[in-house]
């Protein structure tokens, strides 16, 4: 694939982030992503804590903090806070992800900022927004649990968590837009703002269908293995060779051409079945046939036939497949994004999925243009071109305010 220009349409934007596991990094790298200059602000001397994480969340700082400089500061200290407040006046956004009441009690609140820069965006992401719960700590998981998601996701009497950390993601997607508005915002006012996204109100609005879906019909929302269809061929299918494919007929004209491609006259003669909301009332005898048919072709071939019948169909993929994926291959979706267990020198390179946009006609997308960073390791080159001196820089890492990991 021809190499493509990156695609940097915040260039220039200054940003602070102070953050850890998921939810922060997320909001940070969507900026650093498409141009801006993050500096991941880390507690010194140990740093941002999910770089030491193992099992589910081992791949957490990787993945979430390419494209960012880090900063290794003691914010406990006078010392520490006082090099902050020397940055934020040239700052354009500072972004956190702490618990309630932690940056205050470290001097980087939003009323404590704000006094230096009256242009600043402040956004907080929390658990919840401001309410009865804003005080709770809060998780992903836990606010699947609390709103529903994961009594969706599971089987009937088995609540389940989505596979992946989506309301963190989802949340610092709001995060985000919320940003850019308060941005667009203080291009005709001047002034800077404090905004805010949650764990808990993310995945509420996740619910809406499901709310407006009991209103509209009378019925309690079941759980999506039980759940009432909207539409009669939405299935995963068995092929020959322990294959799986999902595939989804969703209109009517969908239908003709799929019976057609497979050769199925009688079920396309069949008037029980001739739309969408008729099929829907055969399904109990309508899939097994259908699976019965499907389980005689080789997966490929249930494929082919699948795209020449223009329906909805894909394999059922795991992560790991993403990393030979063609598409994302041809297309600049996956980036090489040096992987360490620790964010130190040991680790290896593998190909992680960029951010999911484009810009123009020529297909412009956001890349890699640094690697998750060490501890510490943009220290001097941040301060310096806030005009700290090298003398007061010094003094700093020799008192222990400001640390950075051995580069050996």
């Amino acid at each position: 694939m021809a190499e493509r220009a990156r695609a940097t349409p915040l260039a220039g934007l200054k940003v602070l982030e102070f953050s850890h596991t998921v939810m922060g990094p997320t909001a940070g790298l969507i900026l650093a992503e498409m141009g801006a200059d993050v500096v991941k602000v880390e507690p010194a001397p140990k740093g941002d804590h999910t770089r030491g994480l193992g099992g589910f969340g081992a791949g957490f700082f990787a993945a979430f903090n390419r494209n960012k400089r880090s900063l290794a500061v003691d914010l406990k200290r006078a010392e520490g806070q006082a090099v902050i407040h020397r940055l934020v006046p040239t700052a354009d956004v500072v972004l956190e992800n702490y618990g309630p009441g932690t940056m205050e009690r470290l001097g980087c609140g939003y009323e404590q900022l704000a006094p230096l820069n009256p242009r600043l965006v402040y956004l907080a992401l929390k658990g919840y927004l401001a309410g009865p719960y804003e005080h709770r700590p809060a998780l992903d998981e836990v606010v699947q649990f609390q709103t529903g998601l994961a009594f969706m996701t599971g089987p009937i009497g088995q609540p389940l968590r989505a596979g992946a950390s989506v309301i963190d993601i989802m949340g610092a997607m709001f995060g985000i837009i919320a940003v850019q508005a308060a941005l667009r915002e203080r291009d005709s006012t001047g002034k800077g703002q404090r905004v805010s996204s949650a764990l808990f109100e993310s995945a509420a609005f996740l619910m809406s269908t499901h709310m407006a879906g009991m209103t509209a019909t009378g019925l309690e929302a079941r759980p999506m293995p039980a759940r009432r269809g909207a539409w009669a061929i939405y299935e995963v299918f068995k092929t020959a060779g322990d294959g799986q494919l999902f595939i989804g007929v969703t209109s009517d004209q969908q239908w003709s051409r799929f019976v057609e491609e497979f050769g199925l006259q009688e079920l396309a003669a069949d008037p029980r079945l001739a739309t969408n909301v008729m099929r829907l009332a055969e399904r109990a005898w309508l899939i097994p046939a259908l699976q019965q048919v499907l389980a005689a072709f080789p997966q490929d071939e249930v494929a082919r036939r699948c795209e020449r019948a223009n329906v909805s169909w894909a394999p059922v993929g795991q992560p790991g497949d993403l990393f030979t994926d063609e598409h994302l291959l041809a297309t600049g979706g996956l980036v090489d994004v040096f992987i360490s267990r620790f964010g130190g020198g040991d680790g290896k390179v593998a190909g992680l999925p960029a951010l999911p946009v484009e810009f123009g006609s020529d297909h412009r997308r956001p890349g890699l243009t640094r690697q998750p960073p060490r501890i510490g390791e943009h220290n001097c080159e941040i301060l310096g071109e806030a005009g700290f001196s090298s003398a007061e820089i010094a003094t700093l890492a020799q008192s222990g305010v400001t640390a950075a990991a051995d580069r050996s």
